[in-house]
């Protein structure tokens, strides 16, 4: 079976892994800017390389006791399809190899809105570790209302 590389990034004090090749680029998280009537999980939108950037925070999601973000926190910009989202992380520890066949299915106690998101649990990427379902994060980001355009 094939290794797929992925990022460990710290979520409420947990770990989370993303699919390498969805990773953009990885900075420092930026000013944001709130956004009237979205669901918690939706930090802001920041001006990122000159385009808005719509920045999700999962920890509501996930369960995780609200923090203050520290000096290691750090903008995952991920990307499919063209379309760029931006995940607030606590720190990204590195890159690890990961098997298919090296993912357990996810905790039965983990709440519906975090059970939504992952889609298993693996202890191969350096220590107990979340494995983020991609296409559950894009959801999230599609469900948001479309920006009116001017003009």
């Amino acid at each position: 079976m094939e290794a797929n590389e992925v990022v460990v990034v710290r979520l409420g004090g947990s770990r989370y892994a993303l699919p390498m090749d969805a990773v953009a680029e990885v900075g420092r998280p930026p000013s944001l800017t709130r956004v009237p009537g979205v669901p918690g999980w939706l930090a802001g939108v920041a001006n990122w390389r000159g385009r808005v950037l719509a920045v999700l925070d999962l920890r509501p999601l996930l369960a995780a006791p609200p923090a203050s973000l520290g000096r290691r926190a750090r903008l995952v910009v991920l990307n499919r399809g063209g379309v760029p989202v931006g995940l607030l992380t606590e720190g990204v520890e590195g890159t690890y190899l990961l098997d298919a066949d090296q993912v357990q299915p996810s905790l039965v106690n983990l709440p519906d809105s975090a059970a939504e998101l992952l889609a298993g649990q693996t202890t191969a990427a350096g220590g107990p570790c979340g494995v983020f379902d991609l296409d559950a994060v894009f959801r999230l980001a599609e469900a948001l209302p479309r920006a009116r355009r001017a003009g």
